[in-house]
């Protein structure tokens, strides 16, 4: 059908453009019901349009093709572009996939999304392993070793489940298809073999080590690259180091999460870095310089300026941690805590003592002004 004369896909469907998932799918199962060609033996124009309002499901239902279809109409899918003609390249898989909703739905059908590539083998199951290290190793990222509980393909039997010198012989219920059709109403379906579990074989004689599944237990010892500047929560995956599959199946993923331990001195936000430094009173108020540490186990010297209040941040650039996949740094910062002297012998109580008796308002010009606006607060309440 020529560009031109396609009727709009909404239109087609009975909604509106601002239709939600559910009232799309509900229409659609409505004609899709009332058009199938079960239902309809030997009507050209049913089927003409089922295929039709199939198409049209297959467009909204995919939030990527409706998004286009709405900028650019059924030009969005010419030259190859989209989901095909009603009997286009790609229509059987688009049709199998926005009916296999419905099906589920109507009939219970389960989705066989295990099956791997060789027709019903079973893919084997991720695994998960936690790795925690320190914000170190984070810095400056390493090579780790992890040990990591699995399955393997068994050696005596190569995997097939079959004791040697023996092979597994074509599912007797299914034919080697690993599908049965079976019938619902008007609908014909097609369900996994139950026998085979839709590998399309069957073991007679398994094999002892074992037992027929093809796999073995079996602990590895995996090298992980943790690359530099890694944040906590990260998950690598490494694919094809999960589970061997079930009688040959394709091995599942492992995934690694990572955790970054807490650190003594630094507090991390993506690429940055903060360290809380206590200081004395009388280095805050006179001044002068501290070494501290960085994340790369260096010395950092920072000047202290003549009356540095507590709570005042210093940067030092490029001194923190690396950003992921690029040459950029992070920075660090330096708080200051400004420590009230403890313990006070009897000369450091005489001299603190004069101190504050010789000080005046400019010394401390913070406190000054504050009790000085509560005086008058209070003097207005007493009006």
């Amino acid at each position: 059908m020529a560009t031109a004369d396609k009727r709009d896909y909404y239109e087609l469907l009975g909604v509106s453009r601002q239709v939600d998932e559910g009232a799309l799918k509900s229409a659609y199962r409505k004609l899709a019901m009332q058009y199938h060609p079960d239902r309809n033996p030997g009507d050209t124009a049913a089927e003409a349009k089922f295929k039709e309002v199939s198409e049209a499901y297959d467009v909204l239902r995919d939030p990527q093709k409706r998004a286009a279809y709405d900028r650019f109409g059924h030009a969005a899918f010419e030259n190859g572009r989209g989901p095909g003609g009603a009997g286009g390249p790609g229509f059987g898989n688009d049709f199998a996939s926005a009916m296999s909703d419905i099906f589920d739905e109507f009939f219970g059908g389960a989705r066989t999304s295990q099956r791997g590539p060789g027709g019903g083998r079973q893919r084997g199951a991720d695994l998960r392993h936690d790795l925690e290290i320190s914000l170190e190793e984070a810095f400056a990222g390493k090579t780790v070793d992890v040990r990591v509980p699995s399955s393997t393909v068994c050696e005596t039997c190569n995997g097939n489940g079959a004791k040697p010198g023996t092979s597994p012989v074509t599912c007797p219920t299914c034919s080697g298809t690993g599908r049965i059709r079976v019938a619902q109403g008007f609908f014909t379906l097609e369900r996994t073999c139950v026998t085979c579990q839709g590998r399309g074989t069957v073991v007679k004689d398994p094999c002892v080590v074992c037992a027929g599944t093809g796999r073995v237990a079996k602990e590895r010892e995996l090298s992980v690259n943790i690359p530099r500047g890694i944040e906590d929560g990260t998950r690598i995956r490494l694919s094809g180091e999960g589970e061997a599959g079930a009688q040959g199946g394709p091995p599942g993923d492992l995934y690694i999460f990572l955790s970054i331990r807490p650190h003594d001195f630094f507090e991390r936000d993506g690429a940055d870095l903060y360290c809380r430094v206590p200081i004395s009173m009388a280095r805050a108020a006179l001044g002068g310089h501290v070494e501290v540490p960085t994340v790369s186990g260096e010395k950092a010297k920072v000047r202290i300026p003549e009356s540095t209040q507590s709570g005042r941040r210093f940067r030092l650039r490029n001194k923190g941690m690396p950003v992921l996949r690029s040459t950029d740094t992070g920075d660090m910062y330096i708080q200051v805590a400004v420590e009230t002297p403890q313990n006070l012998s009897k000369k450091q109580r005489e001299l603190l003592t004069e101190f504050e008796r010789i000080s005046h308002d400019q010394n401390h010009p913070e406190s000054h002004g504050f009790f000085a606006r509560a005086k008058d607060f209070f003097d207005n309440l007493s009006h």
